[in-house]
């Protein structure tokens, strides 16, 4: 029989919220390992970011190394976008770029935020930006400085503006939380003495689906995030579980059990139109949809054992998608639909996230603890984020798609789990 990772269980009254962030301790970043071809750049202090609400510059080093493209110059020093580089000093660091900004405050109280880039190498002005962001945006600000040097770097559109939604439990309460990306700052979303499990983000990033199991049973929610307002789209019969939306927003594919066993359903996104997907006498779980939404990654033991199949939206037989192993959950696919995460189980009781190449077949473990799960991509396919276990407590990782460079983000307040990254668009 299949047995999730995404234990269900509880339920009792909920208390929908949305509040500030001040109730969980601030999450610290710490980074392991090393890449194989990072780019040293130095990022000194900002002029007067001592005198901001936020560590402007600090967040932006973070930023950029968390996404294992980069690896930091230590620079002691204070610099400003109107400051002239010593190229030589710079040289003799071996930093092949140079990020400087400032942080002033403006009569009107907001901040005027303003960075420049340098190619250290060629002695040349990269450019930069100046942006009046009002302070509790100052977070959301230097995350944006950090994707412009990391997409001028790198040709690539950074994530780090963008943002992360999971549940964490203290004591007997659990909260959906709605931070940014490195899992600081942000809202409650949900607060509920009772369990709430499998969120999963809108492409638009306006509206997150999850289960809920205030009402005794597992029903599927969801909940607009700038309002606060939910719909239930799934109260069957039986158990209602594991939304997952289509890229173009229009439709959730979820699992449910109202005849009989757990099958896969599509239905429109305000819960009309209820289609059954999969004809099976096996459980068929967690499905996700394709990047070009016609077809759906999900999970089955309809072999024998849970394995992960890939099936189009409009029926058919599925397609056996993993081999490696007896056991095979929690797909996740990558934004250009190449990668395939997903959680293997090894020695009985060892749970490690994995990525399939989808052209080679190649499968690379990522993970390297032991109770791992819920992968979920980046919206530029770059990173992963997931669930993991450390020194009894539930935390989050990010990696790099090799595996090379991940980055713990810690709370020492709360469990950590069921994390999801959020599209591009803020």
């Amino acid at each position: 029989m299949l047995t999730s990772r995404r234990t269900l269980l509880g339920a009792a009254a909920l208390c929908p919220l949305i509040n500030p962030l001040s109730a969980l301790a601030q999450f610290r970043v710490e980074i392991s390992g090393v890449g194989g071809s990072q780019m040293p750049i130095a990022i000194p202090d900002f002029k007067d970011d001592a005198r901001a609400a936020q560590p402007v510059a600090a967040i932006v080093r973070a930023d950029l190394e968390r996404s294992g493209q980069f690896r930091l110059i230590d620079a002691p020093v204070t610099m400003s976008e109107a400051s002239a580089p010593l190229w030589n000093e710079w040289r003799s660091k071996q930093a092949d770029a140079l990020a400087a900004g400032s942080v002033a405050r403006l009569a009107d109280g907001r901040f005027d935020l303003r960075y420049k880039l340098w190619d250290v190498v060629k002695g040349q002005d990269l450019g930069g930006a100046s942006n009046a962001v009002v302070p509790d945006d100052l977070r959301l600000g230097a995350h944006r400085v950090a994707d412009a040097i990391y997409e001028k770097l790198t040709g690539e559109r950074g994530v780090f503006a963008t943002r992360m939604a999971y549940v964490t439990k203290v004591g007997g309460r659990y909260s959906l939380r709605i931070t940014d990306a490195d899992g600081e700052g942000g809202q409650v979303a949900l607060g509920s003495p009772d369990p709430i499990i499998s969120p999963a983000w809108s492409p638009d990033g306006k509206e997150l689906a999850y289960v809920s199991f205030e009402t005794r049973k597992a029903v599927v929610w969801v909940q607009d995030v700038s309002t606060g307002r939910r719909r239930s789209v799934a109260d069957f019969r039986g158990s209602n579980s594991a939304p997952a939306f289509s890229p173009d927003g229009q439709q959730l594919a979820v699992t449910l059990s109202r005849e009989g066993g757990s099958q896969l359903f599509i239905m429109n996104r305000d819960g009309s139109g209820l289609r059954r997907l999969t004809q099976s006498s096996a459980i068929d779980t967690e499905p996700v949809f394709a990047p070009d939404g016609r077809s759906l990654y999900f999970v089955s033991d309809r072999g024998g054992s849970p394995q992960i199949y890939r099936m189009s939206v409009g029926g058919g037989t599925p397609e056996r998608v993993t081999f490696n192993g007896n056991y095979n959950i929690s797909p996740a696919i990558s934004p250009d639909g190449r990668v395939l995460a997903f959680v293997t189980r090894v020695n009985g009781n060892i749970f490690h996230i994995c990525t399939m190449d989808m052209v080679t077949g190649i499968v690379t473990q990522i993970s390297d603890t032991q109770y791992d799960e819920s992968p979920s991509f980046a919206p530029n396919g770059r990173l992963l984020v997931y669930a993991t276990r450390i020194s009894g407590r539930d935390v989050l990782m990010t990696s790099t798609l090799d595996g090379r460079i991940k980055a713990r983000l810690m709370s020492t307040s709360a469990d950590v789990r069921e994390p999801t990254w959020g599209p591009f668009g803020r």
